[in-house]
C-alpha cells in the first residue's frame, strides 16, 4: 500500500515473540486480513494481539508513538460499556523487523466492513452513546496538537486540491469541488476541544446484528475538535440512521457541517491512493463521499 513498505511475515513476528515474549511461545499465532493501512495485525492465542507498523520510520519516534497509543489505550479502557483493547506489552526492534511494536488485547468481533450497519438505528444510538461517552473523558488542558484532522479545515486545502486533480479520472471532481470550497469556510466557532477517538472508520468498529459491540484501533484518542468524531456519520450510516445519531448527539448546524467536512477530508484522499492497492478502503472513501454529494446542506 505504501512506497518502501515493509514485508512482515509470519517467521518475523513468531522470532519477535518467542525471543522478546518466552511466557508466549507456545500460543498459535496467525495474521489477521484486515482493511488497515498502518499496521500488520497477528492475533497470539485468544486473549492477545500483535500490531507492528508497515512503513519504515526512526526508532526512536516510532518508540514515542507506540507509548503514546498504550497511553491512549489505557485512558480510554473502561470509560464506556463498549470493550476497546488495553495495551498488554511493547515489543522492541529485531533482527528482520527495525521498529518497536505493541501487544494489546483482543476484542472478539466483527468489523462493520464485513456486517453493514449502516441501515441500523440501534447502532446509530449506540455510536452516539459511544461518541459521548469518548468526549466526557477529561482533556487535561490538552487541545489540538496540529497534526492531522481536528483543526482548521482551510489548513486542509492545498491537500485536497491535489487529491481532487489526482483524481479526475476517478470522480466527479467537479462536485466535490464546489462541496469542498463551502466546507473549508466553515468556522470552528468558539467550541472547545473535546476528547475523540479520532477514526471512527468502519474498520474500527465492531457490529454484530446491528449493535455496536466494540471499538479498535483506539491510539489515536486526543482533544481536537467536537466536530472530528462526526466522521462516522457519513462513513459508517445511512440518511435514517445518521439523523438518529445527530438526534442523539444534540449536535448544532455548524458542528455537523464541520464533522461532514472532516468525513471528506478522510475520504477524498482514500479514494485516489488505496484504489489498486487496499480497493476495499478505496470503495469505502466512494461511499463516504457519495453520501455526502446527496446530503444537503
Amino acid at each position: 500500500m505504501h512506497a518502501g513498505q515493509l514485508v512482515v511475515t509470519h517467521s518475523t513476528v513468531r522470532a519477535l515473540i518467542d525471543e522478546q515474549f518466552p511466557q508466549w511461545r507456545n500460543l498459535p499465532l496467525r495474521r489477521i486480513s484486515a482493511t488497515g493501512t498502518v499496521h500488520a495485525i497477528f492475533r497470539l492465542g485468544d486473549m492477545l494481539v500483535a500490531r507492528l507498523r508497515l512503513e519504515v520510520e526512526e526508532p526512536e519516534l516510532v518508540r514515542s508513538e507506540v507509548r503514546a497509543e498504550a497511553e491512549a489505550a489505557r485512558e480510554l479502557a473502561g470509560r464506556t460499556r463498549f470493550p476497546t483493547p488495553e495495551p498488554v506489552a511493547i515489543g522492541q526492534p529485531g533482527d528482520q523487523y527495525p521498529m518497536p511494536w505493541l501487544v494489546q488485547t483482543w476484542i472478539e468481533g466483527t468489523v462493520a466492513i464485513d456486517d453493514d450497519p449502516g441501515e441500523s438505528e440501534q447502532f446509530a444510538s449506540d455510536l452516539a452513546e459511544f461518541i459521548t461517552g469518548v468526549r466526557h473523558i477529561d482533556t487535561r488542558g490538552r487541545r489540538y496538537g496540529g497534526h492531522g484532522r481536528g483543526g482548521v479545515l482551510a489548513d486542509h486545502d492545498e491537500w485536497i486540491q491535489e487529491c481532487l486533480i489526482q483524481s479526475e479520472d476517478l470522480l466527479d471532481t467537479g462536485t466535490l469541488s464546489r462541496i469542498w470550497n463551502a466546507m473549508r469556510e466553515l468556522p470552528r466557532g468558539d467550541s472547545p476541544d473535546v476528547m475523540n477517538h479520532g477514526d471512527l472508520l468502519p474498520g474500527n468498529l465492531l457490529v454484530h446484528e446491528g449493535r455496536l459491540t466494540g471499538v479498535i484501533d483506539v491510539g489515536g484518542l486526543t482533544a481536537a475538535d467536537p466536530a472530528l468524531d462526526l466522521v462516522s456519520a457519513w462513513h459508517l450510516l445511512e440518511a435514517g440512521p445518521r439523523r438518529v445519531l445527530r438526534d442523539h448527539l444534540g449536535t448544532c448546524d455548524d458542528e455537523w457541517e464541520r464533522g461532514k467536512a472532516w468525513a471528506f477530508q478522510q475520504a477524498i484522499g482514500a479514494v485516489r491512493y488505496y484504489v489498486d492497492s487496499n480497493p476495499t478502503f478505496s470503495y469505502i472513501g466512494r461511499r463516504t463521499l457519495a453520501r455526502i454529494a446527496a446530503d444537503p446542506t
